[in-house]
């Protein structure tokens, strides 16, 4: 039997894994951590051994049974594996790395996952102790480098430290505003004997951390007064209501309310983009009625977003006129960026569910009708003609389109970033909740091909389509080889514009057509992906685009279709950088 299937079948079987044994003797501290993880609940682990981790790995070996540990190419995957995972599978996702380049390549996945909200726990070896501090081989003060980018890290010394150690990152990770925790353990701690017998305890609180708290009456009471009163309210949707499963609660509270509603990029999915109070997506590459009508709007309320710059445009000009109901989890983002008339400190699904018995049924048909006006302009300047093939060359929106319509927007949808990223947030329609992964707040190129493999594995029965640009594919291609190793069907979409289409395009716009250093010289993909074991096929044509999807769609293998599309197509609408969000362009 292949490693692959092996692998796949392990997967399959998830659940039906025996428990282990669970034991009241005196182990390691490398045993303590692999029984602590599974005690927490965790069936799937991305890593890549070294040095400083290896007794740890020789614990994993005996518990291969139970964990299903995949080999990643490289700790960035690990960590976009990891985002990718928990997000589908509603729980951290866990991460291994050895100490120094290891422990450092984890670096940009802890900082995507910090600026996303996505818990993953990453478990790093370091050096014995008696060497630390001494520039021993592969020795790096990771934990000055996690600590302003992660909710917490803690470096292991002691042995009997770990399995309290453990069930406070996890305790830290996915409670209240989720996020990723570093345990770094150093290599003594891994080999020593604990001096108790194992015991472990899942913590349910921690002293002097407050993770949540339930709205406040007064606040829902101002808040109520203040959506039942507005002639022009507006709902912004976050990731916040993805991650706490509030998706319900919304469509409820807009069908009694009827107030338009537009999302974030990373709130995308969490409302049906065919709802008729649905107007589109907000920010600099979103739609046009959204962005205009922000500064038209009487009453403001956004719900599990944090107001980011991408959103906000230039914040001197920014829904002055309005009044703000900010809800989110986390009182540090009240009034960081939008100081709020009424800050409401709470989950999004306890808000909404205490907001919807004292919101008045209502109606604005008049507003909405603002908000189709400005959509049928957008529709005649930009949408209309993205979906027009100009002869034999094909467009991104026109990829994206024909992928939403031919997964009936059931699949989850993985970009990566850039002008790829911004069409398939445009233009995929999505008609369940949690099927949409990106990199918003940091931006990372090379995001979505360990992501989408993450995601497989967190939910193996949905479809998981990655859209890349040739750009980003190449950050970490190497994760082919995972792709193929596991078995598991991901669907790959590279999108080739033989440029980094992004920057070109701030470079024509902005830069005086001085395209520094953004065209590429692409090697090529379906040969390399052949390599790795991956069938693959390239589309140049638009009539043979169909055919190209059908067969990616079909395949019940991993699969690579190359997109050859439009070398110098731009991305519109546009709000420019530094300007305002009714500054937004058409063309």
């Amino acid at each position: 039997m292949s490693i692959a299937t092996e692998n796949a079948q392990k997967i399959a079987v998830k659940g039906n894994t025996p428990k282990h044994d669970k034991t009241n003797k005196i182990v390691s501290g490398s045993e303590a951590l692999i029984l602590s993880l599974i005690e927490e609940g965790v069936d799937t682990i991305f890593g890549y051994p070294g040095g400083a981790i290896m007794p740890i790995y020789d614990a994993l070996y005996h518990y291969r049974h139970v964990l299903n540990h995949t080999l990643v190419r490289h700790e960035q995957g690990a960590t976009h594996a990891a985002e990718g995972y928990a997000q589908m599978a509603g729980k951290p996702g866990v991460c291994f790395a050895t100490s120094g380049p290891g422990a450092t390549n984890l670096i940009t996945g802890i900082a995507d996952a910090m600026l996303d909200s996505v818990p993953i726990v990453c478990i790093t070896g370091q050096v014995p102790e008696k060497f630390l501090g001494t520039d021993a081989f592969q020795e790096t003060d990771v934990m000055s480098l996690a600590m302003p980018i992660t909710k917490w890290c803690y470096q292991v010394a002691d042995a009997d430290e770990i399995p309290y150690i453990v069930a406070k990152a996890f305790y830290i990770a996915r409670s209240g505003r989720p996020g990723p925790v570093l345990i770094d353990i150093t290599k003594c701690a891994q080999f020593n004997q604990l001096k108790k017998p194992f015991k472990y305890e899942k913590r349910r609180q921690i002293k002097g951390y407050k993770p949540a708290c339930k709205p406040r009456e007064k606040d829902i009471s101002k808040a109520a007064e203040l959506l039942n009163n507005a002639k022009r309210p507006f709902l912004f949707v976050g990731h916040g209501v993805l991650l706490s499963k509030a998706e319900k609660d919304l469509l409820a509270f807009i069908e009694k309310t009827d107030i338009p509603v537009a999302s974030t990029l990373l709130g995308l999915s969490a409302f049906p983009t065919d709802h008729p109070n649905y107007v589109g997506m907000l920010g600099m590459h979103g739609n046009y009625a959204p962005n205009k009508l922000t500064n038209k709007a009487d009453v403001i309320i956004s719900v599990g977003m944090r107001f980011d710059d991408r959103v906000t445009g230039n914040l001197d000009t920014y829904a002055k006129q309005a009044k703000i109901i900010h809800v989110d989890i986390d009182h540090a983002e009240m009034g960081k960026n939008v100081t709020p008339t009424v800050p409401l400190i709470a989950d999004a699904k306890e808000a909404l569910q205490a907001l919807l018995p004292v919101v008045n049924e209502n109606k604005h048909e008049s507003w909405h009708l603002e908000f189709k006006k400005l959509h049928d302009e957008e529709y005649e300047k930009v949408i209309k003609k993205d979906f027009q093939a100009e002869g034999e060359h094909i467009k991104m929106a026109e990829v994206i389109r024909r992928l939403s319509e031919k997964t009936d927007g059931e699949a989850v949808i993985v970009a990566d970033v850039g002008q790829h990223q911004m069409s398939a947030a445009r233009y995929s329609k999505f008609r369940r909740t949690d099927s949409w992964l990106t990199s918003g707040g940091l931006g990372t190129m090379g995001y979505a091909l360990p992501s989408a493999f993450g995601a497989k594995m967190g939910a193996p029965d949905r479809e998981v389509v990655a859209v890349i640009g040739d750009g980003c594919f190449q950050m970490t291609i190497q994760e082919l080889g995972t792709i193929a190793q596991s078995g598991l069907p991901v669907k790959i979409i590279v999108l080739n514009n033989n440029f980094l289409g992004m920057v070109r395009q701030w470079q024509q716009l902005f830069f005086d057509n001085r395209y520094s250093f953004v065209e590429l010289s692409n090697p090529d993909f379906i040969t390399i992906a052949k390599g790795f074991g991956i069938n693959g096929q390239r589309c140049t044509h638009t009539d043979d685009l169909d055919a190209s999807l059908d067969t990616l769609l079909n395949s019940k293998e991993a699969y690579l279709l190359e997109i050859v599309v439009e070398k110098e197509t731009n991305v519109f609408p546009m709000v420019p950088s530094g300007m305002g969000v009714d500054d937004i362009r058409l063309e």
